[in-house]
Order: structure tokens, then sequence, then C-alpha cells
């Protein structure tokens, strides 16, 4: 069972496991500075014909690369959890259809990874399951032509624009011993500044990810310190720097005074150089945090260099329905601890 700890986190009574992780990008991803840790560059059409079923074979790619590193069988998987930004998830349930095996698709924009994660973590404390997959996929060009305008088009893009990954990516979230263990997870609550701008999802979901940080230290009687890093999905540049002024303002620090630096690391702020790809703010989208924290922050724990993590997958829950019509964008973020074996 998972135990309640204040009002939005839980621990888990059963040992939770990140048994082993997968992810493919593209050219674009491959090229930014933490390019040698994915485990496969594609194309971004993928050899198809539309980039929603590009964005459905890189999960499908994603799936068979996870498959080819563990040593089980899809009769061993216990349910397959998955999203992504298209309309009811197309790029996952496609993707995914020849499985075989169970499946729940899961939209929490960019924060779906977490979620899912979040989701195992309660499925195999529950006692029913012990081995689920978690993925979670984005394309650029499916994105922006879901919610901005054809690439075709040239439209500029402000600084506070955000890049779309290329990328998708998968966990096997297992009660098998083996791995960093997830130690608690925090459910985050929807919060919503007023923010109309899609070229602005930082400003949106910075106040969300700072909501959840704190219920979360707070919930378990932590200090920021405690974590060797807190990793936020896809802020970017804009929604980190944010993130740290409103963590201050609440009296959470960032900041490493004995290590000169901050803990706070954003998968969408390291992705790219946004100065040699012009990536304005920097990385977004379900596969940005999903990639990083498979192939990077995994193999980071994997090999010592970072003992404690708190990741806190970030999104912003907008439709191309309500950004037509000038609906503000609302913000999530849900968090979930990690620790080396």
């Amino acid at each position: 069972m998972s135990t309640k700890q204040g009002k939005q986190t839980y621990t888990n009574d059963r040992k939770v496991y990140i048994k082993e992780t997968a992810a493919i990008v593209g050219p674009r991803e491959k090229e930014g500075p933490l390019g040698e840790y994915f485990d496969e560059v594609q194309q971004e059409a993928f050899d198809e014909k539309t980039w929603e079923k590009a964005e459905a074979k890189f999960a499908t790619a994603a799936f068979q690369k996870l498959l080819g590193k563990i040593d089980k069988k899809t009769d061993d998987i216990d349910c397959i959890l998955a999203g992504d930004l298209m309309n009811q998830c197309i790029a996952s349930s496609i993707g995914l259809r020849d499985s075989g095996i169970p499946y729940l698709g899961l939209f929490g924009a960019c924060s779906t990874i977490a979620e899912g994660m979040t989701t195992a973590s309660f499925l195999i404390n529950s006692g029913g399951m012990n081995n689920i997959i978690c993925m979670a996929s984005s394309n650029f060009c499916s994105a922006e032509k879901t919610f901005r305008m054809p690439v075709e088009q040239g439209g500029q893009r402000p600084p506070t624009a955000q890049w779309t990954v290329t990328a998708s990516g998968g966990l096997l979230i297992s009660s098998e011993s083996g791995g960093p263990m997830i130690t608690s997870v925090t459910i985050g609550k929807i919060t919503d500044y007023n923010v109309t701008d899609s070229n602005n999802m930082g400003a949106a979901m910075a106040p969300a990810a700072a909501d959840t940080i704190i219920a979360h230290l707070s919930d378990l009687g932590l200090e920021a310190g405690y974590y060797d890093a807190i990793i936020t999905g896809d802020l970017g540049l804009t929604g980190s720097g944010m993130l740290r002024e409103i963590l201050d303002m609440h009296g959470y620090s960032l900041y490493d005074s004995e290590k000169g630096c901050f803990i706070h690391q954003d998968c969408g702020a390291m992705i790219f150089d946004p100065i040699k790809q012009n990536t304005n703010s920097g990385g977004s989208g379900c596969g940005c945090g999903t990639a990083v924290l498979a192939n990077y922050f995994y193999k980071q724990l994997q090999y010592g260099i970072l003992k404690k993590i708190l990741f806190v997958g970030t999104g912003a829950l907008m439709s191309p329905i309500s950004v037509k019509q000038s609906e503000s964008i609302s913000g999530i973020a849900h968090a979930v601890a990690i620790e080396a074996q």
C-alpha cells in the first residue's frame, strides 16, 4: 500500500524500482549538449507521410528499444501507461496498439511521464501489478501543427517560446529489485495565473512546479538540499528563472552555497544549446523530460553521480480549442522522488 504523508504526498510501503529505460530522439536533440546519452536517433519524419504517423512510430520504436533491454516478454508486463500531446493521445494508442499489453492512456500534457510514474507507483503498491511500462512522446512538427501554426508558414518565435522536443521514451517500473528506487510521489494541483500566450508556457507551468515542490518538501518535512538535484521537465530558461524566484519568495532556496550552484536543473533548458541551435527558451513536450530522465539522469543515478533526485514533470493544460478561444493556460506538476541503490 501507499501511505499518505501530509496533503499531497505518498510514500511507498512496497519497494518500487526503475529497472530499465530507453529513449529515441530526433536529429536536433542528438546535436544538443546531451546527444551522446540518447539510445537512438531518427529523422523527425521517420519515413512516414504525416507527422502524426511519425510520432506514433517513435513510440513503437522506443517501446521495442526498451523491450530489447530487459529480460522479459510482453506477457510479463502487466500494463502500459502512456500519453502524448496529440488529440486523444493518438500517437501512443496507434504506436502501441500491436503491443498486446493492457493499456491505460494518460494525458497530463508535458507532465505525462511523471503522472505515469506516479500511477505506476500506486498500482505496484496495491499488490496487483509487478511490471509496468511508462511512456510519453512528442514531435516538433506535429505539436506546431496542432497548437500553433504549420511550420511551413515560417512564423517568428518570441524569446519565451520553446522548441517541442522530438522524442519518445519509456521506463520499466517494477517491484523486482534493481535500479534506482521511487521512494515517494506528490500529486500536483492545477494552478492558473491567467497566462494566455501559448508561446510562454514556462510562465504557465512555473507556479505549478513551485506549488508541487513546496507541497512535497512540506509534506515530508524536508529541506530542498535533501536532494542532490530537483529536476523539472520543461520549464525552459524563462520558466526556470520564474520557478527559482517563486520558491525564494516562499523561503525555499534552490541555490547550494557550498557548491556554488543551483540544485535545480530543467530538462528543457538542458536538451538544446539555445545559442548554437537557436531554440529560444529551450525544449518542451512530453518527450523532453521523458528522454532526459530516461537516458541522462537515470545514468547519473546508476553511476552514483547523483544519489537522490526529485523529478517534477511539468505540464501546460491546453488544447487547440482552448488556445483559439483565448482561454488561460493552467499548469500542473507531479513530483517523483528517486534514490539510487
